[in-house]
Formats: C-alpha cells, sequence, structure tokens
C-alpha cells in the first residue's frame, strides 16, 4: 500500500449489490468544493456480486473493469468501500488516555466489544470526543472487518490490476457527501441498499449510532409480487414510478409494500430512541433519506408521516460540480452514489 501525494491520484470504487460506481473528483482549493472528474456505472447482478465462488468474483472483476474502461480513468489506485453487512461497527466508551496511549491500548481495550478474536480482524477507531456517560471517559468508534473478507476482496481487485491505497465502511463514506463541514446537531442518515441497508445516526456530523438493517428495495418488490402477484419487472417498475402516491394505481402500490415499509420504521424508530436515551437533552432533528429510497416517490413524505422527525433526500452531489452532459446522463442513478461519493471526498488516503 503506498502512500498518495493528492486527493487526485485515486478514484473511489463502490461496488454494490446491483451495480459498481466509480467516481474520480478534483478538489477545488480548501474548502468542501469539488469538481467531477470522471465516472463509471456498470449494472451487476446479485448472484455475482453476492457470492464468494472463484468464477463468480472472476465475473465480478470483469464488471469493474468494463465500469472502469467506460469512465475513462487511468490511475490504477483505488479507495474501496466495505459494504456494512461485513464490517461491525459501535461506538464504546473508553477511560481518558492521550492519543498516543489510545493507539497502544485500543486494540485491547477493543476486545470485549468485536465479536470475533481480534487477530482474525482489520480493527479502525477515531476518537469522537468526550462520552455522555462521564467526564473521565472518550467516545471511541470501532470499526472491523474480518481479515478473510479483506484478504479475499484485496486479492480480486489486485488480481485485475488495481492497487488498493485504502478502504472505508459504506456506511461511514456516505456521511461525507451528505454533511457540510462543521455540521451541527444530531440528524439520521437512511439509506436503503437492495438487500440491506445503512442507518446511521449522528451528532454534530460524526456517527454515534451505526447500523445495518436486514430489509432493503428487495424487500418491497417481493411484497409487490406477492401482494399484486406481478413479476419482477414490473414490481420494481411500480414502486420507482409510482412511489407511495395514493392517488396512482388506485394505491395498490403502498397498501402492497407497506408491511415491509413497517419494518423500516421500526428500525428507524428503535434507532432514535436508543440514541435519545443516551443523548440527554439531544433530539434527532432530520431524517436524510439516501439509496435506492431516494429514488422511491413520496417515500421521504412517509417517514417523516410515520416518525414525526422532518424527513429530507439527500443530495449527495451537493458539493460536486459537474457539466450539463453527465447531470443528464445521472439522473436516474444520482441517488446511488452516496458512497462512491464519499470514498472520493476524503482528504486523507493513508
Amino acid at each position: 500500500m503506498k502512500l498518495l501525494n493528492t486527493v487526485g491520484d485515486f478514484f473511489a470504487l463502490d461496488i454494490g449489490t446491483t451495480a459498481i460506481r466509480i467516481v474520480q473528483l478534483s478538489h477545488q482549493g480548501h474548502n468542501d468544493a469539488w469538481t467531477l472528474v470522471k465516472y463509471g456505472y456498470a449494472p451487476v447482478d446479485p448472484k455475482i456480486s453476492t457470492s464468494d465462488a472463484a468464477e463468480d468474483q472472476r465475473r465480478l472483476g470483469e464488471v469493474i473493469m468494463t465500469a472502469l474502461g467506460q469512465s475513462g480513468i487511468t490511475t490504477r489506485d483505488v479507495v474501496v468501500g466495505i459494504p456494512s453487512n461485513k464490517t461491525f461497527a459501535t461506538v464504546v466508551d473508553l477511560p481518558k488516555m492521550t492519543t498516543q496511549e489510545l493507539k497502544v491500548n485500543v486494540k485491547y481495550q477493543a476486545e470485549q466489544y468485536i465479536p470475533m478474536p481480534i487477530n482474525e480482524v482489520k480493527l479502525d477507531w477515531a476518537l469522537l470526543g468526550d462520552s455522555p456517560t462521564g467526564a473521565d471517559k472518550s467516545e471511541i468508534l470501532l470499526t472491523s472487518v474480518a481479515n478473510s473478507y479483506n484478504e479475499a476482496r484485496l486479492d480480486m481487485l489486485e488480481g485485475i490490476g488495481l492497487n488498493v491505497v485504502a478502504t472505508e465502511p459504506d456506511s461511514i463514506a456516505m456521511l461525507r457527501p451528505i454533511f457540510p463541514q462543521n455540521t451541527t446537531g444530531a440528524a439520521m442518515v437512511f439509506d436503503m441498499g437492495y438487500g440491506t441497508s445503512d442507518l446511521v445516526v449522528t451528532k454534530d456530523g460524526a456517527p454515534r449510532l451505526v447500523r445495518s438493517v436486514p430489509v432493503g428495495l428487495q424487500a418491497l418488490i417481493k411484497s409487490a409480487m406477492s401482494n399484486l402477484n406481478i413479476e419482477y419487472n414490473q414490481a420494481e417498475q411500480f414502486i420507482l414510478k409510482f412511489g407511495l402516491a395514493p392517488d396512482r394505481l388506485e394505491g395498490q402500490v403502498i397498501r402492497a409494500v407497506e408491511g415491509a415499509l413497517d419494518q423500516f420504521i421500526a428500525e428507524i424508530n428503535k434507532s432514535i430512541t436508543f440514541f435519545q436515551n443516551r443523548y440527554t437533552g439531544t433530539q434527532v432533528s432530520t431524517i436524510y433519506i439516501a439509496g435506492y429510497g431516494a429514488a422511491i416517490p413520496l417515500y421521504a413524505e412517509y417517514i417523516n408521516q410515520k416518525t414525526g422527525v422532518s424527513t429530507v433526500l439527500a443530495n449527495p452531489w451537493q458539493k460536486v460540480q459537474m457539466n450539463a452532459t453527465d447531470k443528464e446522463k445521472l439522473q436516474t442513478i444520482s441517488t446511488q452514489f452516496d458512497v462512491a461519493l464519499g470514498l472520493a471526498q476524503r482528504t486523507k488516503v493513508l
């Protein structure tokens, strides 16, 4: 792994369940402003992207190279996202120490929290600040990924000629393009994926609760297929075109998927309650909807109605300038790029 001299030396790679997304940005000075240099997008069969079989990994590599070739990016240095269902993330309270002391001790302290033997994971951590439980403690964000998964992913990417300079959990990367610098207060980001969804509650822009929820767009599609007796493609089209509008198709779509939607609501409410019990007096003021959820008409309004919390569509492109041609091409898939954009907006790659 080599160090990079400037931000533009690498590209970001989001290996999603249904698509490969690639982004390269250039940084505009020292502020939080970026320009889209190049991007790539290629659909992928979920049976391939979620499989560990050698042949499927080979085919996944081919799809990645298709997207990379489409983008015109020439560098082979890449920052890669790690799916949240392959990552363990938690916020813990540790006795206050200096940064140097934490570097030495956090690995041993983390053993009681990580659900795998500490020598079998790649462990990362970040100091968040003072703990709400006491002045003698600090909040630490711990993230880990199994060495076996990490090494297999690195082998696949190196096998197609890429040089992985950094990895980052999807749930952490996606926050970067959504929140401006110096954000204050508490908010939630709910990123609906295909099979699973990422739910992160932040305080002052930093993650304080990170969860992977085992429901996503696929659950809505299956509900629509079953309750409306329609095929997969038609169910997906109905959800993304008509959404949750009560006056479209006589409200059949929202009635068909309401059971699955209730699972989302339950997870959101449970997370808000947990957060607000820990951070007494701090209210989650806004829910940002990202991923597939941002592409479903009236989904944000539905979440707002059910939770009572102001709910808006996240705009992961708000910090990025692009030309009119790229903007038009990206229009139908733009909500899917929050992870790739977050990876591309890293200002330090180690």
